[in-house]
C-alpha cells in the first residue's frame, strides 16, 4: 500500500498549572512573543525526547543516541567471538567502524543496526578495512526495521549520519514549539531550607529562587505517512498495513502520555490532553498560530476560549482551502464527549488501508 502525500495532523490543547516543563540556559521557563505579547514555550526538541521515552515504556523497541559507538560495537563484536585470538581483533573492528561513522557526534542507532555491523565484521574476520566496508554501508543501511518495530523512533524522528549520507533517514513526525495560546508571564518561587543538624541555630540554612508559569498550550504534531512507510517499507515502495497500524498507535499513545520531565518531583504537572482535534488528510500541512493572544472566559480560565478559537481557525481554514484541504476523516477528542484515546486511535488506524 502507497501513503503519498497522506498525513495524520494532531492539533491538541493541554493546561499545565503551577510549572517549568522545559528551561532555558539560566534555569527559567523557555518564552516567546507572539501577536506582541510573550508567551510560554516548550521547545519541539523537548517534546520529542518525552515522546521517545513514553514509546519505550509502553514496550516500543528503540533506538540509542550516543557518542559511544565504539563500545556499543564492541560489546556486539565481542559476543560473537569464539576465540580469545579474536577478541583483540574485534574491539579494533568496532573502532575502525565507529570511526567511519562518527567523529564525537551523537549518532542514533538501534541494536538491530549494531547487531548487522558487528555480524559484518565477523564475517571478514574481524579484518576490516575502512574503505571496503565504507561501500558495504550501503547494503547494510537496507530494511533497518523489522516486523517488530525495531527503533521506531528513528523512523519517527529521523537521523543524519555526516559521515555516512546512506544511513541518513528522513523524519516522518514534525513538531511545533507548543506555545501558551494566552499572555504568561513568569512568576518566582521564593524557598528556603531549614538544617535538620541546626544545633540551635535558628533559621534557614538555605534560600532559594526559581521562576515557574501555568498555561494553556496549543501543540501541533504531523506525522506523514508516506514517509513512515518509507522508512518502515520493504525496499519496494510497500508496506504492510498492520505493521503501520501498529506504528500509529504506538505514537498517538506516547503523544497522549508524553510530559516532559524537568522539575516534575516538585512540581508534579502531569496532565494529559484537554482537547484534540485530529485528521487524516491529504494537502499542505496547516498549523494555527494564536496571533491574537485568547483572553480568560467569564468564569475564568483560558481552555474554552482557546478551544473556541482553535475549532474556529481549522473550520475556517477547511473552508477556505477548499478541494486542496483534501480531508479524509476528522476526529475530536474531548474528556466531555466521552469519547476515549482508544476510540480515537481506532477510527484514526481505521483509515489506514
Amino acid at each position: 500500500m502507497h501513503y503519498s502525500s497522506q498525513k495524520i495532523e494532531f492539533h491538541i490543547l493541554q493546561s499545565f498549572p503551577v510549572s517549568c516543563l522545559n528551561r532555558d540556559d539560566v534555569g527559567t521557563p523557555k518564552s516567546c512573543e507572539i501577536g506582541g505579547v510573550p508567551r510560554a514555550r516548550v521547545s519541539s526538541q523537548c517534546w520529542k525526547r518525552a515522546v521517545r521515552l513514553a514509546l519505550h515504556d509502553l514496550g516500543v523497541r528503540t533506538g540509542i543516541r550516543t557518542k559511544r559507538l565504539d563500545n556499543l560495537l564492541e560489546r556486539a563484536c565481542l559476543s560473537l567471538c569464539s576465540s580469545q585470538e579474536e577478541e583483540k581483533a574485534a574491539r579494533d573492528a568496532a573502532v575502525t567502524i565507529a570511526g567511519l561513522l562518527s567523529d564525537d557526534t551523537l549518532l542514533f542507532v538501534s541494536e538491530h543496526e549494531v547487531g548487522k555491523l558487528a555480524a559484518a565484521a565477523k564475517a571478514v574476520g574481524f579484518k576490516v578495512d575502512g574503505k571496503a566496508f565504507e561501500k558495504d554501508l550501503k547494503k547494510l543501511a537496507k530494511n533497518v526495521f523489522d516486523k517488530s518495530l525495531d527503533a521506531l523512533d528513528i523512523a519517527l524522528f529521523g537521523r543524519m549520519v555526516a559521515k555516512a549520507p546512506v544511513m541518513n533517514i528522513e523524519a516522518a513526525a514534525s513538531f511545533s514549539h507548543a506555545i501558551s495560546t494566552h499572555k504568561t508571564v513568569s512568576d518566582l518561587d521564593y524557598f528556603t531550607a531549614v538544617d535538620d543538624f541546626n544545633e540551635g541555630e535558628t533559621g534557614s540554612a538555605h534560600i532559594g529562587a526559581s521562576e515557574y508559569n501555568a498555561a494553556t498550550y496549543y501543540r501541533y504534531i504531523c506525522l506523514d505517512l508516506g514517509q513512515l512507510a518509507s522508512s518502515l517499507g520493504n525496499g519496494d515502495g510497500t508496506v504492510d498495513a498492520g505493521l503501520m497500524k501498529k506504528a500509529v498507535e504506538a505514537f498517538t499513545k506516547a503523544l497522549f502520555i508524553a510530559v516532559p520531565s524537568a522539575r516534575q518531583h516538585v512540581e508534579a504537572a502531569y496532565r494529559p490532553w484537554d482537547y484534540a482535534r485530529v485528521y487524516v488528510r491529504k494537502g499542505q500541512p496547516l498549523q494555527a498560530s494564536f496571533e491574537n493572544p485568547v483572553k480568560a472566559g467569564r468564569g475564568g480560565g483560558f481552555l474554552e476560549p482557546s478551544k473556541a478559537a482553535l475549532k474556529s481557525y481549522l473550520d475556517s481554514a477547511e473552508k477556505s482551502f477548499g478541494s486542496m484541504f483534501e480531508k479524509q476523516g476528522c476526529f475530536e477528542w474531548d474528556p466531555a464527549a466521552g469519547y476515549s484515546i482508544d476510540s480515537l486511535i481506532s477510527d484514526v488506524c481505521g483509515m489506514i488501508e
